[in-house]
Order: C-alpha cells, then sequence, then structure tokens
C-alpha cells in the first residue's frame, strides 16, 4: 500500500522501539500481522473488485451475510458483520436505495427489523462474489491449499478462543469494576 511502512520495516522499528522489554514477541507478532493482514486484504478488495461496484467494504459484507444466512433480524446481522447497529441501519439503508436489500418489520415484534436481499441483490451477488473470490486467490497466491487451510484453521482458532473466553478475560481484566461507557472518539460539544 502506498504510503506506509513496510512489514518488514514495521517490524524493525516494534523491535527497535520495544528493545529489552520481556514480551512475547511470537504472540505480538501473530496478532499485528492479523491486523495488518485484514487491512490489506480489506484494502486491496475495496479498491478491485468492489471499486466497480460501488461498494464500501461493510456494505459487501452485509451483503454477503444476509446472502448467506438469507433473511436476519438486523442485531443478528450487525454482530456478524463485525459492525455496530447505528453503523448498519446507514448501510442497509443506502444498500436498500440500491435496490439491493428490503428490510421489513418483524410479523410478531414490531421493535426489529429484518433484512432480506432483493431479487437484484441475489444476483449482483452471484455476479460479483466469483470476482471477489478471485481477488481471495490472488492475495493468497504465496500459500499452498495446505497453508490456506493451516492458516484458516489456525484463525478460527484465535476467533473461538475471544468468542469463548473473552468475556470471562475482560472481567479478570476489570477486577470486578465495571467497564467505562464507550467513546465515540467524537469531542464534546462546548
Amino acid at each position: 500500500m502506498p504510503g506506509q511502512r513496510s512489514i518488514t520495516e514495521a517490524e524493525r522499528l516494534a523491535e527497535a522501539r520495544l528493545g529489552g522489554m520481556p514480551l512475547r514477541r511470537e504472540q505480538m507478532a501473530a496478532v499485528a500481522n492479523i491486523h495488518r493482514a485484514a487491512s490489506a486484504v480489506r484494502h486491496h478488495l475495496e479498491h478491485s473488485v468492489l471499486r466497480g461496484s460501488d461498494l464500501s467494504w461493510t456494505a459487501f459484507v452485509v451483503l454477503w451475510v444476509v446472502w448467506v444466512g438469507g433473511e436476519s433480524e438486523t442485531r443478528h446481522v450487525a454482530e456478524e458483520a463485525g459492525v455496530s447497529k447505528g453503523t448498519l441501519t446507514g448501510v442497509a439503508r443506502t444498500l436498500e436505495s440500491r435496490g439491493l436489500l428490503t428490510r421489513t418489520g418483524h410479523p410478531t415484534d414490531g421493535r426489529l427489523v429484518l433484512l432480506r436481499l432483493t431479487p437484484e441483490g441475489e444476483e449482483f451477488m452471484r455476479r460479483v462474489f466469483p470476482a471477489f473470490n478471485e481477488e481471495e486467490v490472488f492475495v493468497t497466491s504465496r500459500l499452498s491449499d495446505g497453508e490456506c487451510r493451516d492458516l484458516a484453521e489456525g484463525l478460527r482458532r484465535v476467533v473461538l478462543q475471544v468468542e469463548q473466553h473473552g468475556e470471562e478475560r475482560r472481567r479478570a481484566l476489570l477486577d470486578g469494576a465495571q467497564p467505562p461507557p464507550r467513546r465515540s472518539g467524537r469531542r464534546a460539544r462546548g
């Protein structure tokens, strides 16, 4: 990615900065590279196959979740897509305005909203996903099929660790205290 340090340079700078700190460097490198890989892949896909469709990564992931899972409640789509319900609302409105998605009220609970792909959304995913997959092949082309399977399994175990034990770990780190409220990063109005 232009304008960014190479992975080799970033690793060299981190090692120079951290010097003699007693750290678990292998684990640090694994987590740092999960982040770097996710960012690099997202950037590549947004600026290649998704650019032609004028879709953001988040919009594509929302379409994917609904395409694969079928009609779903917004709270479940937000969780699977890894976005807030507020972000999902904006993305769903955009996808609805483009004719790819419908939002309807839940038949038995008026507080809930369901998302479903339109026929145009279904056709869009059948047309775009093969091109998306070709880019998945491109970004993993330095790995063998076996290495891809091993990587996928290793990352799956990382996700399972956080899903199964993350909440318990967060509570232990807080030592019984309530977590501070999340901040949006916006400055308070004066």
